[in-house]
């Protein structure tokens, strides 16, 4: 190689190379570029979301009040029933037997008894008439010194005899006569093995719908065994159990938009018509009970349901990614990094109203800051200086779809 030229190489060579030794220097000076979040206004739904299942007001369990074998089945699980209607019929010989028994003994109170007494009473009467009438004669003729007293104290007494038995027949026919003690008393048996019959036929005491049934042809059935269950026809309802932390943005008459689990595409709406006093401490949990009206024609018994219960709703709020969030102090105080001339700073905030993806900002923040985003924060110090690279715009959240920009870390209330 030419001297000269070699000469001239060596230069720029080393001139190249103090460009790249400064290029790096003044790149590794710049400072970091971080991913952030442009604070801007946006619709905001607050929303608890939570699991529950559907059920009626009110169940009954239908059981038996005797021991007796069953006959017949005539109503299976998910089968309407109406007030009166049959569910169960049972057999029992010594039931039925009682009422025979029974009306027997009515009927010859009413055919033998009563006619009995009548004529006794009627014979009594008679005699008693006679022997008055005996008694009558035999005191006119003793008066008239015609007879003596001892005739004259037969009578007497002939007639007190006839006199008591008429009184104990009177009595005896008191009591058959229709409406006496006795017809009172068979009728009441009577009754009593009638009702005890009518336990063998087991029906509905309301109307609604069979959910469990537990009884077939031939079990023998006793007091306290349940054979079925019956939710009653009325307000349908799902209850829901919510963490407790959402206590205090719940309210009775918020409205809700439901989803069964088994209809995902056909949405149906609720209202928050009771919240439980008390909370399951055992699950941290406070039962929400939702009332449906009108009640969708797939909706079941005990069927799993999600629940969108809005709890809030601005049209224009404030808003930064739940992400953007710093932990809470032991205070409960928020607060988000924000980038300011270039520089990080720790910036208090006050919330409002917070949804799946966002929070509403009530002061701290202005439309336009930029704040960091949850996978910048590691590792920056406040005061270090920082350029961003924005993720885009706050997106609007809704409350039939959520959104999520793949950014941030969701977190919903429930």
């Amino acid at each position: 190689m030419n001297p000269s030229v070699r000469r001239i190489g060596r230069p720029v060579a080393l001139a190249l190379a103090l460009l790249v030794i400064v290029a790096l220097a003044w790149r590794a000076m710049l400072p970091p570029t971080l991913p952030a979040w442009r604070v801007d206004a946006a619709p905001l739904v607050q929303q608890v979301v939570a699991t529950g299942r559907v059920i009626t007001t009110s169940r009954s369990q239908v059981g038996s009040e005797i021991t007796a074998t069953v006959v017949e089945r005539h109503v299976r699980e998910g089968d309407k029933v109406e007030p009166g209607q049959l569910l169960v019929t049972l057999r029992a010989p010594d039931l039925a037997a009682a009422v025979r028994e029974a009306e027997a003994a009515l009927q010859k109170l009413i055919a033998g008894s009563r006619p009995e007494a009548e004529a006794r009473l009627a014979q009594a009467e008679a005699q008693l008439a006679q022997a008055s009438r005996e008694a009558r004669r035999r005191e006119d003729l003793f008066n008239r010194q015609l007879i003596a007293r001892e005739a004259l104290e037969q009578a007497l007494e002939a007639e007190s005899v006839a006199r008591a038995a008429a009184e104990a027949a009177r009595a005896s026919a008191s009591t058959t006569r229709a409406g006496g003690s006795e017809e009172a008393q068979l009728r009441e048996r009577l009754a009593a093995a009638r009702g005890q019959l009518a336990r063998t036929e087991i029906r509905a005491q309301r109307a609604g719908t069979v959910l469990t049934r537990n009884v077939e042809p031939g079990d023998l059935v006793q007091p306290g065994r349940v054979l079925f269950t019956i939710a009653h026809t009325g307000q349908t309802e799902i209850e829901v159990p919510v963490d407790e932390k959402n206590l205090s943005v719940l309210a009775e008459g918020q409205q809700a938009v439901c989803l069964a689990d088994a209809w995902p595409d056909r949405p149906f709406t609720a209202v928050v018509d009771y919240i439980a006093p008390g909370i399951d401490a055992d699950r941290g949990t406070v039962t929400l009970r939702l009332r449906v009206d009108p009640v969708p024609d797939f909706l079941r018994q005990d069927m799993t349901v999600t629940v969108n219960i809005e709890t809030g709703r601005r049209d224009a709020a404030l808003v930064v990614p739940n992400d953007a969030l710093l932990p809470a102090d032991a205070q409960g105080r928020r607060a988000v990094l924000a980038v300011r001339d270039g520089r990080v700073v720790r910036v208090p905030v006050a919330t409002g109203l917070r949804s799946v993806t966002m929070t509403e900002i009530t002061s701290g923040l202005a439309a336009g800051d930029e704040v960091l985003a949850d996978g910048a924060r590691g590792g920056i110090a406040e005061g270090a200086r920082v350029r961003t690279r924005l993720l885009g715009e706050v997106p609007a959240t809704t409350a039939s779809a959520p959104p999520s920009t793949g950014r941030e870390l969701p977190v919903q209330l429930d």
